[in-house]
């Protein structure tokens, strides 16, 4: 039997014997393509030249395309591990010719590949075409039709037409399109899903399984236009694509794609995992392992290339797809963090196909164990307040979880959408998902409401024009930081005049970089800028304004004030050393997240999923600080984007780019895209300090520093604090640690001894409490009120006092962190005799102050956030008590 790895390699190398160069599966994030989540398909990599911007050195290309689908008309994620053929991740083989070979050497090839060297029976294939489209005047693809039975020996009955849906490709609305041959294989009658239909036929391009489309053969020769017409393109092309998993089924001889050797040893290694073996499992723990399985591969590859589990975008769709699989671990009674046991697994069997995936396997496991930690504390909860919900839908004789249910579990416990839709349809249920996107949009809604923006220009405010230009805000910043201009137009906000001027020093706030600050002078006035925004194309300066302004000439000097404008630069090439030595010391998978460039402080937020060790943040600044007494030349160069990506500049995920863009080079140690403003040379910075390194989101870390006299008088003021402690504790500085370690162990020993002491005058107080107890008819009732005590204390207490006394109940009260939580104890003879349970009273206690609990009938806790209603609750527990003597 072939394994996968004979099978990739004979078809890349059956292509490079007809001169087609091997081309490395591009990334599964895609590099330049803002239209695209993930890498879908071969072509991906191929587009620019399909659309005729683009070329390659070469005529014609092989490749094993890494694809990531989750979504679409290509794949429907909540199949995947129900069935045995739907991937989140897969592998695209493929061939193409750009501008070269066309129709007949393609199925020419494709024949001799699938017949000669894979010895596929030629009876059991079957090729379809294009039948044509007489409603957009389109052919039929007789030139392929004749090709097949010309070229190759295949059966002519068993090449069939098809219409559009099936044999005609395009790329979009518009744009390049063609005709496609797909091949298909009769894989035999037993392999039918339907038998038990007495009206099924299985066919080509059926709804069965019996007969699959292994190859799909694009022949890409016409043009759309805006209005739908197809013009004949210059330049005909081939794009092929076969899927990997589908064809190594196939020609290892197995029924499903996990039973090849791609998925069965991470089956296996999952069984080994959980204690169960996957051929003794049932239907439902078959489905877990096989969406475990599938998930993994594709989790392990789009973190591999750069993709992180996050709130937006792709990085969500990452964790949902972990998610998800970490919601199916509970079906195989996995607990407890375990996928990422399973990267090494598929780093062995994709390794050599792929060795970026050996390179980044220790990130990509710390990315999955971090993210399963987080979750795994909140999927137990979230799926017992799914049941409860499930228990009421019951009750109530309702079959659809309402969305803001649906949503809570989402926004409380992380339930993404398709998760709980999943859950629902083990239970019979639907989900209100109208519902849930109502309540989603009320939530941002408000989250709209809350935020305070900076700009405050509206289509209400009437904007003054003074002087008409065709284009206004040229920006001067990058050589001056002052010149003279015009004001084209102002609008008053308040007490805040917003100037647009012709031409402009200010740099307006962008990529991190606050806006500049200054003054605008005129002939009768002069205005503090205390802002700079950008509105659209213009750079609006936002001004303190008295309340009358006459403005009688519009020449003015526009002033950068030199103490923001200077030290903010040096914080920004700062950054940019930072960023660069984030990724040396901690490696490649640190990206930008976000940042703050402000001229007293500088901030980095960037991807990585656990806290820096001391060690190597030292080498870090060690690092910044090297490249800055090195005085390296800051150059800015304006080049292509295409070759500003090539140079290996970095550009932030998310930003829209032009053609053109700025890049900011500093000697080989840092090339990034940036439109802010920076230094001449890295010696102007001075010396740069960290501060602060704190984790701000699950996977986003942030570095906070300081450059020049900011970072000279962090230092000083530090050092001033080591001084002071070293008079203040009477030892060396080198001696400092150990002296403040003893002083804090010597600290905790008396705290204990203070809390024993403390918890022994508590425990002491029971008589005293029972002899001033309140009675409530026969029943003795102990309230007493603490103040930050243990709940284990109080309990204790609670415990002693129903050992000592008959007919009590015994109500604590302990205040701490501004919430409020009250123990409650029953003696045994009230439970038997009135009824009367701890856990039902303190629960409906707890309401009262907004809060809840329970527990058993003689002991119960609960807690609450509204201490002031701790009256009332006293007096609810009185009355409680006189109702169940009635």
């Amino acid at each position: 039997m072939k394994t996968s790895k004979e099978i990739r390699t004979e078809f890349i190398e059956f292509f490079k014997k007809y001169d087609h160069t091997f081309v490395p599966s591009s990334p599964v994030i895609p590099i330049d393509d803002p239209t695209l989540l993930f890498t879908n398909a071969g072509m991906n990599q191929f587009k620019d030249v399909f659309l005729g911007i683009g070329s390659r050195p070469y005529k014609r290309a092989v490749n094993s395309q890494k694809c990531i689908r989750v979504s679409g008309k290509h794949n429907d994620l909540e199949e995947v591990g129900h069935d045995t053929y739907h991937h989140t991740f897969f592998e695209m083989l493929g061939n193409w010719s750009f501008g070269d070979y066309f129709k007949r050497e393609a199925i020419q090839w494709a024949w001799e590949l699938l017949t000669e060297v894979w010895k596929l029976p030629k009876d059991k294939l079957w090729a379809t075409v294009f039948e044509g489209d007489a409603s957009e005047q389109l052919e039929p693809d007789e030139e392929a039709e004749r090709l097949w039975k010309e070229v190759t020996d295949i059966n002519p009955s068993q090449v069939l037409r098809f219409g559009k849906k099936d044999n005609f490709w395009e790329m979009g609305d518009t744009g390049p399109c063609g005709p496609c041959s797909e091949i298909h294989i009769d894989l035999g009658p037993e392999r039918c899903d339907r038998q038990d239909d007495p009206d099924h036929v299985c066919r080509v391009n059926g709804d069965c399984a019996r007969y699959i489309e292994l190859w799909n053969l694009v022949f890409i020769q016409f043009n759309r236009d805006e209005n739908g017409v197809l013009t004949p393109l210059p330049d005909r092309h081939v794009d092929t694509g076969m899927g990997f998993e589908r064809i190594v089924a196939v020609l290892q001889g197995v029924a499903s794609n996990y039973d090849t050797d791609l998925f069965r040893p991470i089956l296996t290694h999952i069984g080994q995992l959980v204690g169960v073996d996957y051929d003794r499992a049932n239907r439902d723990q078959q489905v877990a392992f096989r969406v475990i399985a599938d998930h993994v591969r594709m989790l392990t590859f789009a973190i591999t290339d750069g993709a992180l589990p996050g709130n937006e975008g792709r990085g969500y769709v990452l964790r949902r797809i972990l998610r998800r699989a970490a919601r199916y671990a509970r079906k195989l009674n996995m607990h407890e963090p375990f996928i990422y046991q399973l990267v090494p697994t598929v780093v062995e069997i994709m390794g050599e196909a792929f060795p970026e995936v050996q390179e980044k396997y220790a990130h990509v496991m710390e990315v999955i164990r971090s993210e399963e930690q987080s979750f795994n504390k909140t999927l137990d909860r979230g799926i017992e307040i799914f049941e409860s919900i499930v228990a009421r839908l019951q009750v109530e004789g309702k079959d659809e979880i309402p969305g803001e249910d649906a949503f809570r579990l989402y926004d409380t416990y992380g339930f993404p959408l398709d998760l709980t839709r999943i859950m629902a349809e083990e239970k019979g249920l639907r989900v209100d998902e109208a519902g849930f996107q109502k309540a989603m949009e009320a939530q941002r809604e408000r989250a709209r409401k809350a935020t305070r923006f900076t700009l405050t220009v509206t289509q209400a405010d009437e904007w003054v024009t003074v002087t008409p230009v065709e284009k206004s805000s040229i920006f001067l910043g990058y050589e001056t930081l002052e010149a003279e201009s015009t004001i084209v137009k102002y609008t008053r906000q308040g007490d805040r005049l917003h100037v647009v001027l012709a031409e402009t020093p200010f740099y307006a706030e962008a990529g991190g970089q606050l806006g500049d600050r200054g003054k605008i002078v005129g002939k009768d006035f002069e205005l503090e800028v205390i802002d700079t925004q950008k509105e659209g194309d213009e750079i609006v300066h936002i001004c303190r304004a008295p309340e009358a302004l006459e403005i009688t000439d519009a020449r003015v000097w526009a002033r950068v004030d030199k103490a923001w404008r200077l030290p903010t630069m040096y914080n920004h090439t700062a950054t940019h050393l930072l960023h660069a030595a984030l990724r040396r010391v901690l490696g490649d998978h640190v990206t930008q997240a976000g940042s703050l460039v402000a001229p007293d402080r500088l901030r980095f937020d960037f991807t990585h999923f656990k806290k820096i060790e001391r060690q190597q943040l030292e080498e870090i600044e060690w690092m910044v600080n090297q490249k800055i007494q090195e005085d390296l030349p800051v150059e800015v160069l304006f080049t292509e984007f295409e070759k500003a990506r090539k140079m290996g500049a970095m550009a932030l995920f998310g930003e829209k780019y032009s053609d053109w863009v700025r890049v900011i080079v500093i000697d080989d140690f840092s090339k990034e895209l940036c439109g802010g403003t920076h230094v001449r040379h890295t010696g102007q910075i001075g010396t740069f300090v960290i501060t602060q390194e704190t984790s701000i989101a699950s996977g986003v870390r942030r570095v906070e520093a300081l450059t020049g006299p900011k970072a000279v008088e962090f230092v000083q003021r530090s050092r001033d604090v080591v001084f002071d402690l070293d008079q203040l504790l009477n030892v060396q500085t080198e001696e400092l640690p150990q002296k403040i370690k003893e002083i804090l162990e010597e600290n905790r020993r008396l705290e204990k001894e203070l809390q024993k002491l403390r918890a022994g005058q508590i425990l002491n107080r029971v008589e005293d409490l029972l002899a001033h107890s309140q009675k409530i008819g026969d029943v003795k009732l102990v309230v007493e009120q603490f103040q930050d005590q243990e709940m284990d204390l109080l309990k204790q207490l609670g415990d002693r006092i129903r050992q000592k006394g008959k007919n009590v109940v015994g109500f604590f009260i302990n205040r701490a962190n501004g919430r409020v939580n009250f123990v409650c104890v029953v003696t045994d003879d009230l439970i038997k005799q009135r009824g009367l349970k701890a856990g039902e009273l303190v629960k409906e206690a707890a309401r009262i102050a907004g809060g809840g609990g329970g527990g058993r009938s003689h002991l119960a806790t609960a807690g609450a956030k509204q201490p002031e209603k701790i009256p009332e609750v006293i007096q609810f527990v009185k009355n409680r008590l006189k109702e169940v003597q009635k």
